[in-house]
């Protein structure tokens, strides 16, 4: 655990961006805890952190990927799609296997070589929480002192909660914990649904982080500036906005001197309201341009949904493509989750990728460096 060593609030903000940043920092460096980095190690392109981008979607999928909770499988798709007796799974599980195989790991232990970011900065969270549990009870103590002797609830208790785990595990515990005990453990199991609730985080802004990352180590010399969330406004060559309007920030911004711009949409995976929101921006960035330079809207992703996919490859604007390339994190993970005769909606994305239009990280990456 590394403690705060500056006025940042990294460790307390452990989801928060200086934190997710931090966290980054430490993977492509190398870490010295070995169980955390795991298969990070077995991966380092070259030292210092520098990736090459055939290799690229490996610390993606490190760093972000995670298991799904009910199927102990590596996420592809809607946990809720991905059930037993479903199609999905039969697809999470070749996408299990490819990945699996991929990153050299074991299909039992993959879960541990992959979620790197989430699990760190759980560990940052849990500990912070540890440090301030005694402040907090006894400021709980103190608030609580005129009501002693009423039987008030205790903060978090859960009788309900503790009678469903009596009665599953009663046969097997040789003696009653104590009440302190049950309330410890209702408290634990609370948090650690809490803190699966903040996955959210890691694949929305640190999606868009690791990205940013990825992009700069793979493209040392290519002189790019680039950063995660910026202003459009602040991108050369990009008016402000009218006065009022909400401002628009660029998932990552990818510039090289002197006329180069690439807008990057950075989405995990992709909603409804999204696809309407990437025609919504693409208007956006349209207008606000300024200097009658052209300019590549990119979006980047590891969506699984054929559909989804297939509009975001036809969808235009102006009459010509909306998007100069969509990015699949890795285009042979694709493949296999499809299967060697997928269904019509999937051929056509095999298509796509056939055409060059559905590129790799890694052939992106390539064309920018």
């Amino acid at each position: 655990m590394t403690n705060k060593k500056d006025g940042s609030g990294s460790v307390k903000a452990a989801f928060g961006a200086v934190n997710r940043n931090r966290l980054i920092n430490e993977y492509f460096a190398g870490s010295s805890d070995t169980d955390a980095v795991s298969g990070a190690d077995r991966i380092a392109d070259a030292a210092g952190g520098a990736v090459a981008p055939h290799s690229a979607w490996q610390h993606v999928y490190r760093l972000l990927l995670w298991a799904d909770q009910t199927t102990g499988l590596a996420h592809c798709y809607e946990s809720d799609k991905s059930q037993p007796g479903k199609n999905w799974y039969s697809r999470s599980l070749a996408f299990h296997d490819w990945v699996t195989t991929a990153l050299r790991s074991t299909p039992g232990n993959l879960a541990g070589d992959i979620d790197w970011l989430f699990r760190r900065a759980t560990a940052d969270l849990a500990a912070e929480v540890l440090r301030n549990a005694k402040k907090v009870a006894a400021s709980a103590a103190t608030q609580r002192a005129p009501y002693d002797g009423r039987n008030f609830p205790k903060p978090g208790e859960d009788p309900e909660l503790i009678a469903i785990m009596k009665e599953v595990l009663g046969n097997y515990i040789s003696a009653d914990p104590s009440p302190d005990t049950w309330q410890f453990l209702v408290q634990r199991i609370r948090q650690y649904l809490a803190v699966e609730n903040k996955r959210k985080n890691l694949v929305g802004e640190g999606f868009e982080d690791v990205l940013s990352h990825v992009v700069r180590r793979a493209c040392p010399s290519a002189n790019l500036d680039v950063s995660a969330r910026r202003l459009l406004h602040d991108i050369p060559g990009f008016n402000r906005g009218r006065r009022g309007d909400k401002p628009n920030k660029v998932d990552v911004a990818v510039l090289r001197p002197p006329d180069r711009r690439t807008l990057v949409t950075a989405k995990w995976s992709v909603r409804a309201d999204r696809e309407k929101q990437f025609a919504a921006d693409f208007v956006d960035y349209l207008a606000a341009e300024s200097e009658r330079l052209p300019f590549e809207y990119v979006f980047v992703t590891n969506e699984f949904d054929p559909a989804r996919l297939m509009r975001a490859c036809d969808q235009l604007g102006s009459n010509a493509p909306m998007f100069t390339h969509v990015v699949h994190i890795n285009t042979d993970a694709l493949r296999a989750t499809y299967g060697a005769n997928p269904e019509a909606s999937m051929r056509r994305v095999v298509g796509h990728i056939d055409s060059g239009r559905l590129i790799s990280l890694g052939s992106w990456l390539e064309r920018l460096a």
